[in-house]
């Protein structure tokens, strides 16, 4: 794998674990609202109010809450001390466990993050957002036969709404794993779900790129850096792109941008010594 490639990785890495961050942080929201939830419209079932929550889950889930907010704030002990007791209000709340797993994983603690993910799973193994958290800590561990079963356990659900985040991650695991082509088939079908996501349009025109594919690299890492999501890695890519194809002037006028925005740059070094093969 290349330089460059790894790097992405990495900055991807960053962005799946917020990706990560957030959707657990949805998912607590989702708790307090079912409290107070209507049934769907027709259906005879009585509508859902806050007395029908049993009381050890809601002191479970304002804990569970009140977590998040802490973590926010980046006061991780205290958030964790809360969510102690939110297990301890309520053995039985997932989502508990599956925002420790996440903590933990951002603390780059794995043994505790995977505990705590096998746990909320025990408590609910359809869940498949906790299903992609354990796929991808096993992924950052390099556990890649794994990652990917996990992977595809979750994108099996058809009830799961967050299949471009699970397709780019496993389209990330493919590649580490040195799995080029499947890769390239995850990251397409996770530009189907999400166009706009930069790590994907990147990994995908690398992987075309890497195959001898300029045409279709170009278009895609093209959208990329006509957006502000463009970088010093896309913008060099993208002069990589057009060298080849010979696009003199769309190649000057990216070399330009990398110059004038990153000129201390790796990059901007390497386009200096035209070292177009690095």
């Amino acid at each position: 794998m290349s330089t460059n490639s790894s790097r992405w990785i990495q900055i991807s890495q960053r962005l799946l674990c917020a990706c990560l961050l957030v959707t657990g942080f949805a998912v607590v929201s989702g708790c307090a609202s079912k409290a107070a939830g209507v049934g769907p419209s027709g259906s005879g079932v009585e509508m859902i109010t806050a007395s029908d929550e049993p009381d050890a889950r809601r002191r479970a889930r304002i804990r569970l809450e009140l977590a998040v907010g802490y973590f926010e704030q980046g006061q991780t002990t205290i958030a964790l001390d809360e969510l102690k007791q939110s297990i301890a209000a309520d053995p039985t709340f997932g989502e508990a466990y599956n925002l420790r797993g996440l903590i933990y994983m951002r603390l780059n603690d794995f043994r505790f993050a995977e505990e705590s993910f096998r746990k909320a799973l025990i408590i609910n193994p359809q869940n498949a957002n906790v299903v992609h958290n354990l796929g991808w800590l096993l992924c950052q561990q390099t556990r890649y036969p794994e990652s990917l079963a996990l992977f595809s356990q979750a994108l099996a659900n058809p009830q799961y709404g967050e299949r471009a985040k699970t397709l780019m991650a496993q389209g990330l695991c493919q590649m580490g794993a040195g799995q080029a082509a499947d890769a390239e088939v995850s990251f397409l079908k996770s530009y189907e779900f999400d166009a706009g996501n930069p790590v994907t349009a990147y990994n995908l025109a690398t992987l075309l790129f890497q195959r001898g594919d300029y045409v279709r690299a170009q278009f895609y890492i093209r959208r990329l850096n006509n957006s502000e999501l463009a970088n010093a890695e896309s913008l060099w890519l993208g002069i990589k792109v057009e060298h080849q194809m010979n696009n003199r002037d769309a190649m000057l006028q990216l070399a330009t941008q990398l110059q004038k925005r990153f000129p201390q740059s790796r990059q901007s070094a390497s386009y200096e010594r035209s070292a177009f093969d690095e």
